[in-house]
C-alpha cells in the first residue's frame, strides 16, 4: 500500500519519528508546487509532520512552529513555506495584507496549519490531511479527498 492509500484510510503514528517518517513519504511525491492543509487539535502533530517534510528536502534549519512569525520559509533542496494561521482571524486577516507573495518565489510547498483562518488561499489545495490524536502518544492523520 502506498503512502497515499495508507493516508486515505488514516495512518497511525505512534512517535514523532513514525509522523516525521509519513511527511518524508508523502514529500517525495508531491509535486513541485504544491500546497497542504494541515487540520487538527493542538498537539496532533501536525508540525511534527512539517519537521518531516524538512527533513526529506535536506532542510538544515530546525523547523518550529511559526505561530508568532505566522510564516517561516526553509530553504533546502525544495522551498517549504510554513504557515500557522492559528492566530489569524479570516474575516479580519486576507492573505494579500500579510504580504505573503511578497516573500515568496515559485517553486514551493506551503504546508499551512489552521488553514480555515485564512480567509481564501491564492493557490489551489494538493492534499488537505486532519490530524487527531487518538491516545496518549498515538496519532490518525487522514487525506480528505
Amino acid at each position: 500500500m502506498n503512502i497515499l492509500e495508507r493516508l486515505e484510510n488514516g495512518a497511525i503514528s505512534n512517535s514523532a519519528t513514525e509522523t516525521e517518517s509519513i511527511a518524508q513519504e508523502l514529500a517525495s511525491l508531491l509535486p513541485e508546487e504544491a500546497v497542504l492543509e494541515l487540520n487538527g487539535d493542538l498537539g496532533s502533530g501536525k508540525t511534527t509532520f512539517v519537521k518531516g517534510l524538512g527533513k526529506a528536502w535536506n532542510i538544515q534549519e530546525v523547523v518550529t512552529s511559526p505561530t508568532f512569525n505566522i510564516f517561516n520559509i526553509h530553504n533546502g533542496s525544495r522551498t517549504l513555506l510554513h504557515m500557522d494561521a492559528y492566530r489569524l482571524e479570516p474575516e479580519n486577516d486576507a492573505m494579500e495584507e500579510l504580504m505573503f507573495e511578497d516573500f515568496v518565489k515559485p517553486p514551493f510547498c506551503l504546508a499551512i496549519e489552521w488553514p480555515g483562518n485564512v480567509s481564501t488561499l491564492p493557490w489551489p489545495t494538493t492534499y488537505a490531511l486532519n490530524f487527531s490524536i487518538q491516545q496518549e502518544d498515538s496519532r490518525l492523520i487522514r487525506l480528505v479527498l
